[in-house]
Order: C-alpha cells, then structure tokens, then sequence
C-alpha cells in the first residue's frame, strides 16, 4: 500500500511547483535587473591641472556615475591608476586633454571614461588623448579568454561536490571528499593560468600569483559546495549551485568590472566566490596583486566555512555511528 495519500502528494507537487517557479523567478532578476541599471556608478577616478579646468570638469561629470578625485600632478594620477586606486582619469589644460585608463581594470568604464574626455575636450575645442595605463594583452585585446573563466571556475565547483559524493558516498567518505576537492582545486587552478598564461595568452602577470588566486577560487566554490551537500543534502548542493550560477556569475562583473553595476547589486556579487575570484584574477594577472587583499580575504572565508559546514556535518554523522557502537557492545 502506498505510504502517499493523494493530499500528501498534492503537498509535495505543489511545493516543488512553487520552489521551482521561485528559482526562476530568482534567476531573471538576478541577470535581468542589474543589466537593466547598468552604467558607471560612482566610478572612482582622478583630475589633476589647473583649478578653473578641473572645476569645468566637475562640473561636467555631475551626478552619481563618477567619484572625482583631486591630484596635485600627473604622475600622481598615473600612479594611482596602475595601483588600482582609481578605475582612470583625466589631465585637463588650457589646450588639451589627456585620459588614463586601465582597460584590464574595467573596460566599460574606460569607455564611459573616454566618452567624458571627448565630451570634456569638445568644451575646450581640442581633442582628447587617451593613454591606456594597463590595457589587456596584445593576443587577447577585449579579454575574452579572462572574461571565459569564471564559468569553467564555477563548474570547478559544482563537478567535484557532485561526482566526489558519488564515488566516496556517506560519512565515512566525507573527509576523503573534502580533501579530493581541495586536491582538485590545486590542479583546475594550475591549469588554468597555464591555459589562460600560455594557451591564449589573455594574462601576462606572474603566472605563480595568478595561480595561487586561481586555487583559492576554486577551493572557496568546491568546500563550500562540499559543505552544504554534507549538512543538508542535495538540496545543499542545490542552493549552493543556484547561488554561485545564478547569482554569483552574473553579479560578478569580470567583463565589465565592478562598477559598472548598481552599488548593492556590486557589493553583493563581490562578496560572493565567483565575484571575488574574478577580482583576485583580475588584480594577479595585470596589477602585480594591488588591490588583491580584499577578495583573497573573502574566498579565504568562503573555505573557511565550507569546511566549517562539513565539520559539522562529521560531526552530527558521528552520533548515529556511536550509538550504534554501544547498541552493539550493549
């Protein structure tokens, strides 16, 4: 006889229905709100020249796209820009204008940033110059190849909590898991700077620093999905896959840079691991590891608590074992 009543199964059909719709209720805003509001938001960059110039240039620039910042020289500005401190900035005479930009750094606000030089030099009829500070490398111009590995990232994630539960199943298998997916991490992670440094040639940084960003990427996605699988099951798996993919990819502005999202919805996807992986990537791989601490720091918590969760999981998955024991010896 079956243990399912037809309100019970209702119940159930209903739920799933329902979790199932949420899910991708979830998915649309998160890839289609953001985009919606896309566009420099408080885009932080520098003026350096004269004061009666940068005063017509801030008053060109008003409103809540850029965050201008004061520099008393050029070279000021120069430095700034290549230790990340500003996403650009502008040097504006009499008779000309110069932008700096840092391509790597966030293409579409070098082009709202070159967009502001022209409009900036128009006002002076002059031309603008641009002086791209850290551009991508030559055999990779746009940065597709670096834009193309968050995904294989993610999947780094999601393939190892899931096949690693298959082949070592239960709680005894679960140190064996975590151990293989940070094993697992160690080698994706060397891969891929080897592809993305030799193959494509779309990173020219110190291969060993992108590396090492590399695996704590990837480790911070596979413990944490690790983690969640042991302490609430596939539907631990299920929300961490859904969070990373559809919340994290596209909230994690590796091709466009940060700030051309919303300020929350930036923020957001900066603390999650597909965020923060693409920002530690992009800091390795063309600034020498300026402005590297922040996201190194946030995928060293993210590991942190995915091994804290299978812990935790060990150790409920302990009680049954020793209750069994003393059943036994009993």
């Amino acid at each position: 006889m079956s243990n399912h009543t037809p309100s019970a199964t209702g119940r159930k059909l209903t739920l799933v229905v329902l979790g199932l719709a949420a899910l991708i209720t979830a998915m649309l805003c998160a890839f289609a709100l953001p985009s919606l509001h896309s566009g420099p938001h408080r885009v932080p960059i520098g003026v350096a020249g004269p004061e009666e110039a940068t005063k017509t240039l801030r008053q060109s620039a008003e409103g809540d796209a850029w965050d201008i910042r004061i520099y008393p020289t050029t070279d000021a500005l120069r430095d700034a820009v290549k230790d990340r401190g500003i996403a650009g900035g502008l040097t504006v005479t009499a008779h000309r204008v110069d932008v700096y930009t840092a391509t790597a750094g966030g293409p579409s606000a070098t082009g709202a940033l070159t967009a502001l030089g022209d409009r900036v030099a128009a006002q002076q009829t002059t031309r603008a110059t641009v002086h791209d500070l850290v551009p991508f490398t030559a055999d990779d111009p746009r940065g597709a190849g670096m834009t193309a590995a968050l995904l294989p990232m993610i999947f780094g994630g999601i393939f190892p909590a899931l096949i690693l539960s298959s082949v070592f199943p239960g709680h005894r298998g679960l140190r064996t898991r975590i151990a293989g997916a940070l094993l697992f991490s160690l080698v994706a992670g060397t891969a891929i700077a080897a592809v993305l440094q030799f193959a494509t040639h779309s990173v020219d940084g110190n291969y060993w620093l992108t590396t090492l960003g590399l695996i704590l990427g990837t480790a911070a996605l596979s413990t944490t999905l690790l983690g969640l699988q042991a302490l609430l099951g596939m539907a631990g798996f299920a929300l961490g896959g859904a969070l990373m993919m559809l919340l994290g990819n596209p909230l994690s502005g590796l091709a466009t840079g940060p700030h051309w999202l919303p300020t929350g919805w930036a923020a957001l996807g900066q603390l999650l691991p597909p965020g923060a992986s693409g920002s530690l990537l992009r800091a390795n791989a063309f600034f020498d590891g300026s402005g590297a601490g922040l996201p190194a720091l946030t995928l060293a918590v993210w590991v942190g608590i995915g091994i804290a969760l299978a812990l935790l999981a060990d150790r409920r998955g302990r009680r049954p074992a020793t209750a069994r024991s003393e059943a036994a010896t009993a």
